[in-house]
């Protein structure tokens, strides 16, 4: 069964959308010719914001294609996006692996039917602090390889002052940027698409761990280079690994949650000893009160 999609749907997508993105954006659109107009083909690009899809897209169909995306399923039961999402031809992704691996073959099936394929290789918007691109998942190269689709590299820069991500870290860049929509003045999207990426070197080769590692981190560092270029700047030698950084501030909380327990039962032992050392010590007003006590009884005694 070939990917499925309404041309009404399509159309009704372009109707509505082009013209509002033209008057809200402007633009700065470079390399839209790496962009093949036949065939099935990935776009892999960084993600900065939850609004870059959209700009992302408009850069697409202005290229000569109309995009689909692998989405989160939950957007699927809304009534009126999920209405249009299902009608466009794009992918629902559960968060089931074998939803996910469903959602897999789809992507697969649509590129053999010569659909544009959205791709962030990254899995969320960056949560690099000057928000350059994070660390890659494989499931591009799985899918390029798997498929011989061709891989065309784009990176984006100007969402972020459109819409912040609400989740990005709380330091350097990101953290400089007011949280909310600030669609005045009108933002500057700027979308540069490169050379398909050469993977040949990979092809015939098992899909490892290790062969889809490599691949990613080249289409990594293709779209770095890309996202430099827009920025005017170098991007880092070290790409930020956000599950390494999850699992840091993990084991240091774990860390801290130890110490402050050894802490607490280290004064719970110091305060037993205290309370079992003084357990045989009379009272200091004691003495007093039984002095006083046999002092009245030898007076009664007198009397």
């Amino acid at each position: 069964m070939s990917h499925g999609y309404s041309p009404g749907w399509r159309k009704l997508t372009i109707v509505i959308l082009r013209p509002l993105l033209f008057g809200l954006l402007r633009r700065d659109w470079r390399g839209r010719g790496n962009v093949p107009r036949t065939g099935g083909v990935i776009i892999a690009a960084n993600h900065i914001s939850e609004s870059d899809p959209l700009a992302l897209a408009h850069f697409v169909y202005e290229a000569g294609r109309y995009p689909v995306y692998l989405a989160k399923a939950a957007l699927f039961s809304t009534p009126i996006v999920g209405a249009a999402m299902r009608g466009t031809g794009q992918i629902p992704v559960h968060r089931d692996r074998a939803d996910a691996a469903l959602a897999l073959k789809d992507a697969e099936k649509a590129l053999v039917d010569g659909e544009c394929l959205m791709f962030y290789p990254e899995g969320s918007c960056t949560r690099d602090p000057e928000l350059w691109p994070m660390t890659g998942q494989t499931g591009v190269a799985r899918m390029a390889l798997q498929t011989g689709a061709k891989v065309v590299p784009v990176a984006t820069w100007g969402a972020h002052e459109l819409l912040p991500y609400k989740k990005a870290e709380q330091r350097g860049l990101a953290g400089s940027l007011k949280k909310g929509f600030h669609p005045f003045p009108r933002k500057t999207m700027k979308v540069i698409a490169g050379p398909p990426i050469d993977l040949s070197k990979y092809e015939g080769l098992p899909l490892s761990k290790e062969t889809l590692r490599a691949a990613t981190d080249e289409i990594m560092d293709v779209i770095s280079e890309l996202l430099g270029e827009l920025r005017g700047e170098r991007p880092p030698a070290e790409r930020y690994d956000h599950h390494r950084v999850l699992e840091e501030r993990r084991r240091a909380a774990k860390e801290a949650e130890d110490a402050a327990a050894r802490d607490a039962a280290a004064a719970g032992t110091a305060g037993d000893a205290a309370a079992a050392g003084t357990a045989g010590v009379p009272d200091p007003a004691g003495p007093a009160d039984g002095a006083s006590d046999t002092t009245e009884k030898t007076k009664a005694g007198d009397s």
